[in-house]
């Protein structure tokens, strides 16, 4: 039986000890809550018979202050995301309100998509109508370049042992040029950069706002996009289409910049190309860096929404030689998503 790690042993001990002082229960007991694919925990207690969230980011490894001037940011801005009780920045806790056990992710099916993305909607369109603060991250060629290396340094190469040769390579780089290009060519706005079900949480009748320390001035197509093409849900094309037109609806409405409608779809097609590739990446980084295996389990997903997508952009056409000659031989015999109806 192995024993606990002192360093484990003692952050639980600290992450104990803070929250009874800021709840004022000395009685207060923790339990894990979730995780995430970072370093941030989340526990549960009851404190005077009311429920509470302690997030525990610890500071050598995750710095709890871009979470926590985000939600500022957007809570003045209206969006719902979770109230904060109490802080330490510098010990890596916060005390939050407890919106329950239950994300989107538990409640999505094709019966209540239509009503649970339109809440999700309106909490996007608030985050779109945020003026990007001064020097807030910018979704810049370079940050897109690092994300698109993801895809060939962790998938191809270390994950499916895949050796581009110097022509293969060549052209990859020019296609990875174009979708930055076309990137930074959409309308700018506030961008979450993880925003789908398993990052919304029902409050009463509103859609909750979680996980957006990550968020950064981008293109606007990319949140929209990450939200009806996650890692746990596929859906018919058509709905999803409907979505997308639904929500550029109500963008015009809300004077969010969005373009006519077919610049807005190429637009949502091809962040979703370079959101895709980017996630295999960050998949196979996890299982092989981080020691996470489960995330490669829905690398089939974002295969399937890459194989459904190249072949109407002639200019990524080697993007979909690369997927069709190296990624489907080898992942050909893992099952892929069934869309809902």
């Amino acid at each position: 039986m192995n024993a606990t790690p002192p360093e484990f042993s003692d952050r639980a001990s600290e992450r104990q000890h803070w929250a009874r002082v800021a709840t004022g229960d000395p009685g207060l007991q923790l339990a894990s809550a979730s995780s995430d694919a970072g370093f941030r925990s989340y526990w549960r207690g009851q404190a005077h018979g009311s429920s509470c969230i302690v997030m525990d980011s610890p500071p050598a490894l995750e710095d709890v202050r871009p979470w926590l001037r985000m939600q500022r940011l957007l809570e003045t801005a209206g969006v719902r995301v979770p109230r904060v009780m109490a802080s330490d920045e510098e010990a890596g806790f916060l005390l939050l309100e407890d919106l329950g056990a239950r994300t989107y992710l538990d409640l999505i099916h094709a019966d209540s998509a239509d009503r649970l993305f339109d809440k999700a909607i309106e909490q996007l369109l608030l985050i779109q109508r945020i003026p990007t603060p001064a020097g807030l991250q910018a979704y810049d060629p370079a940050m897109l370049m690092r994300e698109l290396r993801l895809f060939d340094e962790w998938f191809l190469e270390r994950h499916l042992g895949v050796q581009l040769d110097a022509g293969e390579s060549t052209q990859l780089q020019a296609a990875y040029e174009r979708l930055i290009a076309a990137a930074i060519d959409q309308p700018q706005v506030l961008v979450h950069r993880d925003f789908m079900p398993r990052n919304l949480m029902p409050a009463n009748e509103l859609a909750a706002v979680l996980d957006f320390q990550d968020a950064v001035r981008g293109p606007l197509a990319y949140d929209v996009l990450s939200l009806f093409k996650d890692a746990f849900h596929s859906w018919p094309q058509a709905r999803v289409d409907r979505w997308l037109q639904r929500y550029r609806e109500r963008a015009v409405d809300a004077g969010v910049p969005v373009p006519g409608a077919e610049q807005f779809g190429r637009d949502a097609d091809w962040i979703g190309v370079q959101r895709h590739l980017k996630v295999l990446g960050i998949f196979a980084r996890l299982h092989y860096r981080d020691h996470k295996p489960k995330y490669l389990a829905d690398a089939p997903r974002f295969i399937a929404y890459l194989q459904a997508v190249l072949p109407r952009y002639p200019e990524l056409a080697v993007l979909g030689d690369i997927i069709s000659q190296h990624v489907h031989p080898a992942t050909a015999s893992l099952s892929l998503p069934h869309p809902h109806t």
